[in-house]
């Protein structure tokens, strides 16, 4: 089942860049070289902000691998799943 729109407790390095996260009550750590999503493609699910979203794989500890896209939405201060890939 993917939550998307639901709320993603993310870890981040010193750089900003995701390093672990949890969904869904499973923790993942980030198993790639994040890329940040472009300002135009986040602002489709959050008009007028100014968003910091990545995409990047996760391999839960149960070896459950997918890839994520997520969002920092600043007004809330949460980050939120806007996708995930098998």
């Amino acid at each position: 089942m993917t939550l998307v729109g639901a709320t993603v407790t993310v870890w981040t390095g010193a750089e900003g860049i995701p390093e672990q996260f949890v969904w869904a009550g499973s923790r993942f750590r980030v198993t790639d070289t994040p890329t940040p999503l472009g300002v135009d493609y986040a602002a489709i699910t959050h008009p007028g902000a100014m968003p910091l979203g990545w995409r990047f794989q996760g391999t839960s500890d149960s070896g459950d691998t997918r890839m994520f896209d997520v969002l920092y939405d600043a007004a809330r201060g949460e980050w939120q799943l806007l996708h995930t890939y098998l």
